[in-house]
């Protein structure tokens, strides 16, 4: 029979035991910015040199086993996501969108976002433990960067992207040495940033989030709770809560709750003397509606893009037009853009439901087009008022088909639009990368996409006052099936 261990031994054993527990257990702990749990400096395994990114995941796995296969089961790393409510198959693999349009064809440009290395077209390996990115998630040096056109890998070798502008070589060492629980800078690498560029998607998640005010964000504010994305956003063995492809229009308090206001806040947040009368609202009304008055408040967002005007040439060239804020209103590769800084949301009824209009499906080209649809209504007994950012588009359709189409727009090869900037080639070839049907006639048509508002949660003090939306030209005026009473 085995000895049992002295029991001073034993507590040793167990003590070692904990200690193992905290520095390999998984993003589960990563709730707060704080500072790594563990000197990873001192690790033997760490000190590199590495050649490659692949070759630092190799070497955090020598002691988080179980992270890769973890993260191998993330929408982060899939990108693809069956709606259970409605069948639909999302994620940035499956939707079209009225931005960056579409992922096929173009995966060395958009899988920079990517929390992997070598996405390149479609036979990536997705089982992969190596090609799993820790760095852009981990690291906390700031130095640590994706190469743009790379398919996720950082740059190894002196480049230029674009042509004059050096690019660094990432220190991998030293980004892995660095490495601590998420924080507001990793996440924004991406999320900052998508859909093309600084504040282009969302409207209430842009750089400013990295140091907000407190009249930003009282949530993020270092003057205010310092909240990181993770303080929120509850991660369990790398699964983060908070999906914009299933989202939940009400909530009950507690743990059925993740990445909601009443997860902390409860259905009755209001204290104050007129507590009662506030807290009614909650039945109708979700939390961001009043105490988000405005989105895009210190930079502005991206409101409109209309591809159809892209391929213009200058003597010749591609060129770009800025105006005076310096945001980009015209560029050869993309189009004309609207910009809109303090914008007031869109408001609608949402129960929750959202569906896409999807790469095979037909589309009324009579009128604009929805990119996604917002169910609910004022009677359904399950909805509440929501504000959306309502981003506008104008992209390419199949004339013939009615469906809407996916430009390959990157790449060295001569059917890139943004080499060659003929339509036509560019979208045969996207079609045909996706394996969809195309007709060779095309043609552009209007669309819209409703993006819900969540963040840059003002101080109460600046929440909507009642004659806001009280009144008979107020906020709410366009929701449907809305009945209030009006003060003068």
């Amino acid at each position: 029979m085995p000895t049992q261990p002295h029991p001073s031994r034993a507590w040793r054993l167990m003590f070692a035991g904990l200690i193992i527990a905290v520095v390999t257990a998984p993003a589960a702990f990563a709730a707060n910015d704080a500072p790594a749990r563990v000197d990873h400096s001192k690790f033997e395994a760490l000190r590199g040199p590495f050649s490659t990114g692949p070759e630092v995941t190799k070497a955090c796995l020598t002691c988080h086993t179980d992270s890769a296969k973890q993260v191998h089961k993330s929408i982060h790393w899939t990108w693809d996501y069956t709606n259970p409510r409605t069948g639909q198959k999302l994620g940035k693999r499956n939707v079209i969108n009225n931005f960056c349009v579409s992922l096929q064809s173009n995966e060395p440009r958009c899988t920079s976002c990517h929390v992997g290395f070598g996405w390149k077209d479609s036979k990536f390996d997705f089982s992969s433990e190596t090609n799993v990115d820790c760095l852009v998630c981990h690291e906390q040096t700031g130095t640590y960067k994706k190469f743009p056109v790379d398919a996720g890998h950082p740059n190894y070798v002196p480049k230029q992207f674009p042509p004059g502008k050096a690019w660094p070589v990432a220190d991998l060492a030293k980004a892995s040495q660095s490495v601590a629980v998420p924080t507001r800078q990793n996440c924004g690498v991406c999320h900052f940033f998508g859909g093309g560029g600084d504040s282009v998607k969302h409207g209430d998640i842009d750089s400013t989030l990295a140091k907000p005010s407190r009249d930003l964000d009282v949530h993020m504010a270092s003057d205010g709770m310092n909240f990181s994305c993770a303080t929120c956003h509850k991660t369990k063995s790398h699964i983060t809560f908070g999906s914009r492809y299933e989202p939940k229009a009400t909530y009950s308090a507690g743990v059925d709750a993740p990445a909601s206001c009443e997860s902390c806040h409860s259905q009755a947040p209001h204290k104050a003397k007129n507590a009662a009368a506030l807290n009614k609202h909650t039945a109708k009304l979700a939390c961001s509606t009043c105490h988000v008055p405005e989105f895009a408040r210190e930079k502005p967002t991206k409101t409109m893009w209309d591809w159809s005007t892209a391929g213009k040439l200058q003597d010749g060239k591609p060129f770009v037009v800025r105006n005076k804020q310096g945001d980009v209103e015209y560029d050869t590769m993309k189009g004309n853009f609207e910009w809109q800084a303090k914008v007031k949301p869109t408001y609608r009824w949402f129960n929750g439901e959202i569906s896409y209009t999807l790469r095979d499906q037909k589309i009324d080209d009579g009128k604009v087009v929805p990119i996604n649809v917002v169910g609910g209504s004022a009677t359904d007994g399950k909805s509440r008022i929501w504000p959306f950012k309502a981003m506008r588009g104008k992209q390419a359709y199949d004339t013939v088909n009615k469906t809407l189409l996916m430009p390959h727009v990157f790449g060295k090869d001569d059917a890139a639009f943004w080499g060659n900037f003929d339509w036509g080639r560019a979208l045969e070839a996207g079609m045909k990368s996706a394996g969809l049907p195309y007709s060779g006639k095309f043609g552009f048509v209007e669309t819209v996409y409703y993006w819900p508002i969540t963040h840059m949660v003002a101080p109460k003090e600046r929440a909507l006052a009642c004659n806001e939306c009280h009144s008979p030209n107020g906020r709410l005026k366009d929701v449907p099936g809305l009945k209030m009473p009006m003060f003068q």
